[in-house]
């Protein structure tokens, strides 16, 4: 079997290209890329290994398993990563002056061994360059992230039908994700960083909303079991509470970032003007969001809007709020940038974010809409088209 598809070669020489151009910024001669996410990106498929990118010249994948692709120039097998530099000198290329890797995506003992590989070269982390070149998407993968948005609108379509009286939130979303797997997704979603943990997303009702997170979420709740601290808690589900559907949007090595809200029976007047208030901000800020424009500013129009319309004490949050609205998001759910107001990052045509402003009413449950969006010259784009209103179950 080939490594890499022929009609995708000319899109992953785009992704690489893109890559070379911060390492060339970063003075890395070589990147030694090894963490999955990253080898995907470089690739467009999984394999245990490395893949060896040079300033000039094909890329080298160093493959450890699955044995089977077609030889190569470009694919060498190797049993162990201490066999790479022979490896280049039998491909007749010569041993970096300077090497970059993924100080933060592997562990310690990873980075060291690697290390080891090129005693001769001065050493760099890659990963920003990688995660940089991540941000914009091209249009391959951009037609990933769209399927996905599609898939993941298809089965929130089938969300009211999994609803049964007294259930709780676990069996909701239980049914949830049945009907997720059946539409084609993954089951798995990939997270930045190794303090970040989810299985197939979150469905949080009532109350629960509000338990404070040990993760980098906008939204808390108890989870099941201490080990996992997030989520559904297994409270059975009440009239007058909202129901927030927070589910993987990952059909396919990319994913999209989907978030609505259902109620059971009437809720307050206080939690639908919050959500008309994330609708709002929401609208604001597709209609900022142009190349060129500081993500920061989004943050910025975010909290002015919540400000003004008197939800600041709910936003993101109300016993433990979160300093950001939103997140990149391709292969991993979390990438580059944070909208935040600590940005540095610069909106670019082809980005992807997910804007997630939400707000925590105490008695009543998380109320707040998330969509997934791709930078154009006109604004931001929805990629998950999907009703905004609250809907009853």
């Amino acid at each position: 079997m080939k490594l890499i598809a022929e009609d995708l070669k000319p899109d992953i020489l785009e992704r690489i290209d893109s890559i070379r151009r911060y390492m060339k910024e970063d003075g890395i001669e070589a990147a030694l890329v090894a963490s999955n996410a990253n080898i995907y990106y470089t690739t467009s498929r999984f394999f245990r290994g490395y893949v060896y990118i040079p300033l000039a010249g094909d890329p080298v994948w160093f493959v450890i398993r699955p044995v089977g692709f077609d030889e190569e120039k470009d694919v060498a097998y190797i049993r162990k990563p201490e066999m790479i530099p022979a490896g280049l000198t039998k491909l007749g290329l010569p041993l970096p002056e300077s090497i970059g890797l993924e100080y933060g995506a592997l562990t310690y003992s990873d980075v060291m061994r690697l290390k080891a590989l090129f005693p001769q070269a001065r050493q760099h982390d890659c990963l920003p360059a990688l995660r940089k070149a991540r941000m914009v998407k091209t249009r391959w993968e951009l037609d990933r992230m769209h399927e996905d948005g599609v898939h993941q609108a298809e089965a929130y379509r089938r969300v009211t039908r999994c609803y049964r009286e007294d259930m709780t939130d676990l069996e909701f979303q239980i049914e949830i994700e049945r009907i997720l797997r059946l539409e084609g997704n993954l089951g798995f979603m990939r997270t930045s960083g190794n303090l970040m943990e989810i299985n197939m997303g979150s469905v949080i009702a009532g109350d629960n909303a509000d338990v404070p997170s040990p993760y980098d979420f906008t939204m808390g709740g108890a989870g099941v079991d201490p080990s996992l601290p997030g989520g559904a808690n297994g409270k059975t589900l009440r009239r007058g509470e909202t129901v927030m559907v927070d589910m993987s949007g990952s059909f396919n090595g990319y994913q999209t970032d989907m978030t609505r809200v259902w109620r059971l029976g009437e809720i307050s007047a206080l939690a639908l003007r919050a959500h008309e208030c994330s609708r709002s901000i929401l609208r604001e800020c597709e209609k900022m969001g142009r190349p060129g424009v500081k993500v920061a500013e989004l943050y910025d129009k975010a909290i002015e809007i919540a400000k003004g319309e008197g939800f600041d004490k709910y936003f993101m949050g109300h016993r433990q709020q979160a300093p950001f609205i939103g997140h990149g998001i391709g292969i991993e759910l979390n990438e580059l940038p944070v909208v935040t107001s600590r940005s540095h990052d610069v909106l670019a045509l082809n980005m992807t974010i997910a804007l997630e402003p939400k707000f925590v009413i105490p008695g009543v449950g998380a109320v707040g809409v998330e969509n997934t969006y791709v930078v154009t010259d006109n604004g931001l784009k929805a990629l998950t088209v999907f009703p905004e209103e609250i809907q009853e179950l």
